[in-house]
């Protein structure tokens, strides 16, 4: 049996872009995706605790050390700047290697969206 199953989680950063002429996307800082474990292009549900809003997109990789969190094209609709949200994405395996594996999840400073 195959299941999906959290891989990578940036808990809790705020939003500090939001570009509503870009194609669309999330721009994620470089060292934050690094740590947890993400590549550009990769889909990400974004889960926005300030509004309640959700909504799944890919990753742009953003500038090392930035703290950049930016929402692109229509996500931009999805939260104002300082909005506090979580990053997760999924992975598909096996349910035997599920139940050892150990997502990457990350708690950046909420201030500055840099790792502690």
């Amino acid at each position: 049996m195959i299941i999906e199953r959290l891989k990578s989680k940036i808990h809790r950063v705020h939003v500090t872009q939001a570009n509503i002429n870009y194609v669309g996307s999330i721009t994620i800082d470089g060292a934050l995706m690094d740590a947890a474990n993400l590549i550009e292009g990769e889909k990400v549900q974004v889960v926005n605790v300030t509004n309640g809003e959700r909504l799944e997109t890919y990753i742009i990789r953003g500038k090392e050390n930035s703290g950049v969190i930016c929402l692109n094209g229509a996500a931009a609709h999805k939260a104002r700047l300082g909005d506090i949200v979580i990053i997760m994405s999924y992975a598909l395996m096996d349910f035997e290697e599920a139940k050892t594996f150990t997502p990457a999840i990350i708690f950046p400073d909420t201030e500055t969206n840099k790792l502690l």
